[in-house]
């Protein structure tokens, strides 16, 4: 048995290590650490309820829209009150257009390039995926980096600005949305369809989001020459579909809510098994993490974070948020498992995986945007986009609400007119939480087991796509 650490990771939104127990060249165990504390949920403390519109945002630049839509609903429970139809219809589409992004970001500049590395020159598709896919120089992110510029010009216009807007509230939105901004903004939808046609799918989005198969999915590559279908190419040649299995409990908050519930459902999926979701069944865990405090595990309502960067039984500052006294894996995959997407189901059936990861974050994005242009022409410019109410003197209330990586809450208790408690599990905190008091390994802790490491490697190459299948950002997954 040999001990390796691979990190600070690359390519990676804050700081992460991860502790790897290596024999017979494969992963025996890992530990996971995130090494930066951040401190966000303390300074909220006895702050005026509406600050955390401006403070919580800043926990990330990358998902700045999905903390702002936490944050808002958090105090839209606590007022007893809900957007109206105009609010929530610019919000879905200021969310999702971030979302989107966010997926084609991690794809282009954060997973692609580790297939680019000279471990793989002697692949066939090394040469062709090096030029497209290089950091820095690939014409890939040279195609993707002005489309997502134009594209966020939707933010921009919807918002006032991208990250950190304050247009989000808890009635709605501040931003009242003319006729002739309408046709602007289809215009930039229509722009951004053509690129994604073009270069990501070579073909019609609704094509690939009608895939319901492996096999179909399979042969829709083999029929494409977008990026897509270069990364399932790459995706057979290395057994991705084999690597990384995580379990089969997935969690969903629900994403972008309607009059109904939400377009992709909130729940729980347990292999075949979907659930409702109860969130009074949450808890998060300080058992191996840098934290004061005793006792069994606490629902985020009754949460506390207290620093204790001398506790010698912790190896991060993540906590481990648990359903039920159990891990669950978070992100698109898990969005569109619960959801009950065939593809999704199907690539599931032995657990999660890196090319199942992947695959639904494209599958986000061939539904999405055609959405995005349903979402568009239901505006009625002529009613309303708010409605406000007055803050209590003492409410609780809890935003739950998908970010591009998975399940993001926010809880928050007011007492005397002030922030009593504030906290905040990100979908980075439950993928890759630690080991809790009875031992049971995080979804990538669990992900890593088995994973190869060749003869010679430092840096595994293995444990790099596992990792990045999970697309960390670990700036927000302590507070």
């Amino acid at each position: 048995m040999s001990r390796l650490v691979v990190g600070p990771f690359n390519r990676v939104e804050g700081d992460l290590e991860v502790r790897l127990e290596v024999s017979r060249d494969h992963v025996q165990s890992a530990q996971v650490a995130s090494p930066l504390y951040r401190g966000f949920e303390g300074m909220l403390q006895g702050k005026d309820p509406r600050d955390a519109l401006v403070i919580s945002p800043r926990i990330c630049g990358i998902c700045s829209v999905s903390q702002s839509i936490a944050a808002a609903e958090a105090l839209a429970a606590a007022q007893g009150i809900k957007p109206l139809p105009n609010g929530q219809l610019v919000t879905n589409l200021v969310h999702a257009c971030e979302n989107v992004s966010d997926h084609l970001t991690h794809f282009y500049m954060f997973f692609m390039p580790d297939f680019t590395r000279d471990i793989y020159a002697d692949k066939p598709w090394h040469e062709a995926t090096a030029s497209r896919f290089a950091a820095m120089k690939g014409s890939g992110a040279q195609d993707m980096l002005p489309a997502r510029a134009e594209f966020m010009h939707i933010v921009g216009l919807l918002a006032g600005k991208w990250p950190h807007t304050m247009s989000l509230q808890p009635g709605g939105v501040t931003r009242v949305v003319t006729p002739q901004e309408v046709q602007h903004l289809r215009a930039l939808l229509g722009s951004f369809r053509r690129y994604l046609e073009r270069f990501v799918f070579d073909g019609p989005l609704e094509v690939f989001g009608e895939i319901s198969t492996l096999a179909g999915l399979a042969n829709w590559a083999e029929s494409k020459a977008g990026d897509l279908s270069t990364f399932l190419q790459i995706s057979r040649d290395l057994g991705l579909e084999t690597m990384g299995h995580a379990g089969d409990r997935f969690l969903s908050f629900g994403a972008y809510a309607n009059e109904t519930g939400h377009l992709f459902a909130r729940g729980l999926s347990l292999g075949d098994s979907p659930q409702k979701l109860n969130t009074g069944l949450i808890s998060e865990d300080i058992s191996n993490a840098w934290m004061q405090g005793s006792g069994p595990a606490r629902h985020p309502f009754e949460g506390e974070t207290l620093p204790d960067g001398d506790m010698e039984s912790g190896y991060t500052w993540c906590k481990a948020p648990r359903l039920e006294g159990l891990p669950a894996e978070v992100g698109a995959l898990a969005r569109q498992v619960v959801a009950r997407h065939p593809l999704a189901l199907e690539m599931v059936t032995h657990g999660g995986n890196v090319q199942a990861r992947i695959v639904a974050r494209f599958l986000e994005i061939a539904l999405l945007v055609p959405q995005m242009e349903r979402w568009l022409a239901e505006i009625r410019p002529a009613d309303a986009f708010i409605t406000h109410a007055d803050m209590p003197d003492r409410a609780e209330g809890a935003g739950l609400v998908e970010a591009a990586r998975g399940a993001l809450g926010h809880w928050l208790r007011i007492e005397n007119g002030k922030i009593a408690n504030y906290q905040i599990i990100a979908p980075t905190t439950w993928n890759f939480s630690p080991r809790d008091a009875s031992g049971q390994p995080g979804p990538l802790e669990q992900a890593l087991i088995g994973a190869p490491v060749q003869k010679g490697e430092t840096d595994p190459v293995a444990v790099q796509h596992i990792v990045r299948s999970f697309d960390p950002c670990m700036v927000c997954t302590v507070h």
